[in-house]
């Protein structure tokens, strides 16, 4: 494996677990401050907008580079 490699996967298994702690602190914001469902559904979606930006930059950086 070479030393690219290496990066690519570090990045990726990075980025997935920090979004998966993410999901786990704004679950558990969500529930120690009773949101409800409405609330519980708009700190997601705040999230997950985010996500999809991070998503979005990420697929426009290969698409344009190649």
């Amino acid at each position: 494996m070479s030393f690219e490699q290496f990066e690519n996967w570090s990045l990726i298994l990075g980025v997935g677990g920090l979004i998966a702690f993410m999901v786990f602190i704004v679950w558990d914001l969500a529930k120690k401050s009773k949101a409800g469902r409405f609330g519980t559904f708009i700190l997601f979606l705040a999230l997950g907008l985010g996500l999809l930006g991070f998503i979005i930059k990420t697929v426009l950086v290969e698409f344009m580079i190649k």
